[in-house]
């Protein structure tokens, strides 16, 4: 089984454009979490995919294995899609640029549902962590399970709706690392978007609306994603 992680690198973000060229310690943002993602040594080729030349002069410059994205994309399956159309993979795991903090461990448990899946049944695996003050903050993606932990649903309301205190069902967040096998992120890739995924403006969901299952994974890790300058300035200080 060939594995693969690809990074898909955006410039221009619009709450921070720039940051995974930021400054963290000496390296650029998008720096650590490559380098972080290649010592796991998990995989057979870390990948990111970019569309700035900006990104790309930079991840040449520290010896990085960057790949230019040819079209414009609404989301990173999409660009990571492009980038592995026709390589020779089995399984992608999508790890955010903006995540020096990545955790090895939380990558290894994606590749393990793919080694322990012998009839290929699972398309998809993510992770999740369970919340409690987070639920009605539309920014935080939550995610409901069947009892084997497949994902039902994913939303930016607070779900389960839990009508009465007697019945504490656990409210799971999506972290989003993605791990695909590379047939079902080809069909993500020439589908279009779906209804609930628009509404929702979850890209996960898409995936569900096709009839794919997702396995997800229970995990501690949550990392530091670097959406806000504010962010950058609390992983600064987390690496001190």
């Amino acid at each position: 089984m060939k594995v693969i992680a690809a990074i898909p690198a955006r410039y221009a973000a619009s709450r921070f454009p720039g940051k995974l060229l930021a400054d963290l310690h000496d390296k650029p943002v998008i720096q650590h979490t490559y380098e972080k993602v290649h010592q796991s040594g998990l995989f057979d080729r870390v990948i990111i995919v970019t569309d700035s030349s900006e990104i790309e002069s930079a991840v040449l410059g520290f010896g990085g294995d960057v790949v230019r994205s040819q079209k414009d994309h609404q989301c990173g399956s999409d660009r990571i899609a492009e980038a592995v159309f026709d390589l020779d993979v089995d399984i992608v795991i999508n790890v955010q640029g903006d995540e020096p903090f990545i955790s090895p461990e939380g990558l290894a448990s994606l590749i393990e549902v793919f080694k322990s899946d012998a009839k290929k049944d699972i398309d998809l695996a993510s992770l999740m962590i369970p919340i409690s003050d987070e639920m009605n903050n539309p920014n935080v993606v939550k995610v409901i399970t069947d009892l084997c932990n497949r994902a039902l649903y994913f939303s930016r309301s607070a779900i389960p709706h839990q009508r009465t205190k007697e019945t504490q069902a656990t409210v799971y967040k999506h972290v989003g690392v993605y791990a695909f096998r590379k047939n079902a992120l080809i069909d993500f890739y020439e589908h279009a978007p779906t209804p609930l995924e628009l509404a929702e403006q979850i890209e996960a969901i898409r995936y569900l609306e096709m009839g794919k299952t997702i396995q997800m994974i229970k995990t501690q890790f949550e990392g530091v994603g670097i959406d806000v300058p504010e962010d950058l300035e609390r992983a600064k200080k987390l690496m001190s």
